[in-house]
């Protein structure tokens, strides 16, 4: 029986793996990977590296085992049709028998059109018949750490999300959730609302950032249009640019605050605060 990550070298995948090491032997884990030359870290610690591309179904014909355990971790194409790419993972896991296919989803309050692909994916899944978990993500407080370099230019936060609050957490705490959910027992068909212990404004966000970097920062509220267009205007794609300005009016509404504490419990411990976050991020 192997645990079996694919997207293992992706921002969420590696986390995953890397936690994973602390937990099970190196040779119980399979990371799935397009390009296996970004994986030779992790060949050097012992961990099977299998080649495989979602948009290739040839690729996952005898992947997976019976008994093996596996976390799809949703693909990032948002153009190439995101739940065929899935089913291929969910069929090649069907036809295998694995014991449980865990997937990456999004909140079940969000309605932004972010979710489209993730609720199509966990239709697939249950149609499948699979033992299976979802693991419904909320926002990643990387989303916003990772570009601060434009918010220390412009002394500004700009989003479109209004007064409303995000219930973010690191992806290290969603790779925690994963792992638990991997390496215990219990967790077959089971739905996890997964966010941070504590919400944030966007107006909290830049007040953290001044007090850390010493600037002053401000949050600047816009519309939606303005922050695709600022957004675009930075060469972003206009379909992800809409995703994100349409996230921005869930948060307006309230669609971001996860409060079911599912993420602390499964990890073990505390959700990491925005401001550590932020700390890292300065660094």
């Amino acid at each position: 029986m192997s645990i079996v990550v694919t997207g293992a070298t992706g921002h969420l995948g590696r986390h995953v793996v890397t936690q994973l090491l602390e937990k099970v032997p190196a040779e119980q884990i399979t990371a799935v990977v397009r390009d296996e030359a970004k994986a030779a870290d992790l060949a050097a610690r012992g961990v099977t590296v299998a080649v495989a591309d979602y948009n290739s179904p040839e690729t996952f014909d005898g992947l997976f085992a019976t008994g093996d355990k596996v976390l799809l971790i949703s693909g990032n194409e948002f153009d190439k049709g995101r739940p065929q790419q899935h089913k291929v993972v969910i069929d090649a896991a069907a036809a295998a028998g694995v014991a449980l296919l865990a997937y990456t989803s999004a909140p079940g309050g969000l309605t932004a059109s972010l979710v489209d692909d993730h609720r199509a994916t966990e239709e697939l899944l249950l149609a499948s018949g699979l033992p299976h978990t979802l693991l419904r993500n909320g926002w990643y407080h990387e989303n916003y750490t990772e570009n601060l370099a434009p918010v220390l230019e412009h002394g500004a936060v700009v989003a479109a999300a209004g007064d409303g609050r995000v219930s973010s957490a690191s992806r290290a705490d969603y790779a925690a959730a994963a792992v638990a959910v991997l390496t215990g027992e219990g967790h077959e068909n089971r739905t996890y609302e997964l966010g941070g212990d504590t919400a944030w404004s966007f107006a909290e966000y830049a007040a953290e950032i001044a007090r850390q970097s010493g600037r002053e920062i401000a949050y600047n509220p816009v519309s939606g249009e303005t922050l695709q267009s600022i957004l675009t205007g930075t060469g972003m794609p206009e379909v992800l640019a809409a995703l994100f300005a349409g996230v921005d009016a869930s948060i307006a509404g309230g669609e971001l605050v996860v409060d079911t504490g599912d993420l602390s419990r499964l990890a073990g411990r505390p959700t990491t605060p925005i401001s550590e976050a932020v700390a890292d991020a300065l660094k």
